[in-house]
């Protein structure tokens, strides 16, 4: 597991090699003990939960950097090495 960002107490995290399980491209979201696996393309919840405010600030993120996400989609899945990613200010 790599950090791809951290914002507002938010810590947005990709797993290596992580496309057997849910087949799309997804972040690990946490937000104290609240935990949620977003996708990529849509910014929809796929599992977990969050409170509600946290899940606008993700999706808004997601929309943000929708590009860079994918990129390191495709380097996780790989096994390559990711960049970081501007938090949401």
């Amino acid at each position: 597991m790599a950090t791809l960002s951290m914002f507002y107490g938010i810590i947005i995290s990709i797993f290596f090699r992580d496309n057997r399980q849910h087949h799309l491209p997804h972040i690990h979201v946490r937000y104290q003990d609240d935990k949620a696996i977003f996708s990529i393309p849509d910014g929809e919840i796929i599992e977990g939960s969050m409170k509600r405010p946290q899940i606008r600030l993700v999706q808004a993120w997601i929309t943000l950097h929708a590009d860079e996400l994918m990129a390191n989609w495709d380097l996780a899945v790989d096994g390559k090495s990711i960049f970081s990613i501007e938090p949401l200010k």
